[in-house]
């Protein structure tokens, strides 16, 4: 097998794990079900990644908050309200092409119980990606006038409302609680704006 074939075969269990942790959560994924929901052999699994579980689990948590976030700064860059727009339709598609089965993959990690320190390692690495995506935002706002504490409690307001509302999209099976928070948040922010 080439080094790209590797780097692809890697890359589509990186994003597998990410995939089954949005479904099943930090305890329901394990190398085992990694391969057998990536199609891969058990052995390979354990040959890309070498310190197991907590490797795996971290890095789909890194790839996640990697490939949200320059969705996110994207669509930022014709403004906050855009920002917020181009965030929950990564996570609408998400809900939706899972049939309301799948979530945030580092929500999911967040709100276990980490067993150990390898799992704390996970939890460590899912608030550095919520941080970083409500740098993004608040950096956003900032551009836009508004002040640093308001951008930061807007910016976290963002991401929480988004995180539960995913929830609550799974619990319904619906997507009407993002149309309604979606309304709610664009209206916060334009009148921030509007105020500074």
């Amino acid at each position: 097998m080439s080094q790209s074939d590797k780097k692809v075969a890697r890359a589509r269990l990186v994003a597998g794990a990410a995939d089954l942790l949005s479904r099943k959560g930090m305890n329901g994924t394990s190398i085992r079900e990694l391969a057998k929901h990536s199609r891969a052999p058990l052995g390979s699994t354990y040959h890309y990644f070498p310190g197991g579980k907590q490797q795996v689990i971290t890095e789909a948590i890194q790839f996640i908050g990697d490939k949200v976030s320059a969705g996110l700064a994207h669509s930022l860059k014709a403004g906050p309200v855009s920002g917020l727009r181009g965030f929950l339709a990564i996570w609408r598609e998400e809900v939706v092409r899972s049939e309301f089965r799948a979530g945030c993959p580092v929500l999911s990690v967040a709100v276990e119980e980490p067993a150990g320190e390898d799992e704390m390692a996970a939890l460590l690495v899912a608030n550095a990606v919520f941080n970083d995506w409500m740098h993004l935002m608040a950096a956003a706002l900032r551009e836009e006038g508004v002040s640093k504490a308001q951008a930061e409690q807007i910016a976290t307001l963002v991401v929480a409302s988004v995180e539960g509302t995913i929830a609550l999209c799974r619990a319904q099976r619906s997507v009407k609680p993002l149309d309604q928070v979606s309304r709610q948040l664009e209206m916060l922010i334009k009148n921030a704006i509007r105020k500074d």
